[in-house]
């Protein structure tokens, strides 16, 4: 990699020196961090809300059936593999939902977020933060055979809000229960991100993307998208106005649905800690208990409940 010119002695130490937060470690995190890791990124906190079951490994690349088996949310088993990979790298594993509670204390520290979750909502946060504390971040998606990314450099570069100003309507857009997701789809976005933050991270800011890149690679189609028109537009409510309505907490609900998961989170009230060891004792009696120290899985006829530590 020091062999690559543009990047270098210099560039590398540079990346040692750099701390990367990546929101998600599902199926574009766990390419992302994989990545970052791999490169020398000196320091990558990993916030990742859920836990891992089987379907997951035909996309998410860092787990195997033996962290399934184990039960362990997806940050812990994630920081497990990359500790293993390169040890140099500080890994920080946080198993929480990034919210507007939380969102200044996990990336304050950090020199650039990447985004590897599946929702809109942390999305539109992520982006409020960036803008006011000029933080770079890169968007990814992905949904069936298509993804796209976009590389936001607060003050220079489009928002996301500049490209989606509201959240998309319910039932407006195909989602990964009803569309699934191609797992190579999931490594080219992935990686496309994960270089782009390589750029920042080391020093090469002025080489990363000012567009939205648009890959199907079922259809063997790629679009770059101009985003300028945006920015010379003006009118943005975030980079141009300065509301910040998520970052306040005005906006963001307290429950959502999983995509692909048949499931529901709902969000912790009060302090958001709860005594797992005390909540088996009172659970047991009813159903079939499992629980670690992340999390405990009640299980009574057909339904399934998981409690994390946090409260959600």
């Amino acid at each position: 990699q020091v062999s690559f010119a543009p990047l270098g002695d210099a560039g590398q130490q540079q990346l040692e020196r750099g701390r990367a937060l990546i929101c998600g470690c599902g199926a574009l995190g766990s390419v992302i961090a994989n990545t970052l890791v791999r490169g020398g990124v000196g320091f990558v906190r990993i916030v990742d809300r859920d836990f891992l079951e089987l379907n997951n490994l035909q996309r998410q690349v860092l787990y195997d059936e033996a962290d399934v088996a184990a039960g362990l949310p997806k940050a812990i088993a994630a920081a497990g593999k990359l500790r293993a990979i390169n040890s140099q790298v500080d890994i920080e594993p946080v198993v929480a939902d990034v919210t507007f509670a939380n969102i200044e204390q996990l990336a304050s520290d950090v020199d650039v977020i990447v985004d590897g979750t599946d929702n809109f909502e942390i999305r539109m946060l992520l982006n409020e933060f960036s803008v006011k504390q000029s933080v770079p971040w890169v968007y990814g998606g992905v949904i069936g055979g298509e993804g796209q990314t976009m590389t936001i450099l607060p003050g220079e570069t489009a928002c996301f809000t500049c490209l989606m100003p509201e959240l998309p309507a319910p039932g407006s857009t195909l989602t990964c229960d009803t569309a699934g997701v191609l797992g190579s789809v999931v490594g080219v976005i992935g990686s496309l991100q994960a270089v782009e933050a390589l750029k920042i991270l080391s020093g090469n800011i002025g080489t990363t993307s000012g567009e939205l890149l648009v890959i199907d690679v079922w259809q063997n189609r790629v679009r770059r998208i101009a985003l300028s028109p945006l920015v010379e537009a003006g009118g943005c409510p975030t980079c141009h106005q300065g509301q910040f309505p998520w970052l306040e907490g005005t906006r963001g609900g307290e429950s959502l649905v999983l995509c692909g998961r048949n499931a529901v989170q709902i969000a912790a009230a009060g302090n958001g800690k709860t005594d797992l060891a005390l909540l088996a004792d009172k659970l047991a009696p009813l159903g079939e208990v499992t629980q670690n120290v992340h999390l405990l899985r009640f299980a009574v006829e057909e339904f399934r409940l998981t409690i994390f530590a946090d409260g959600r």
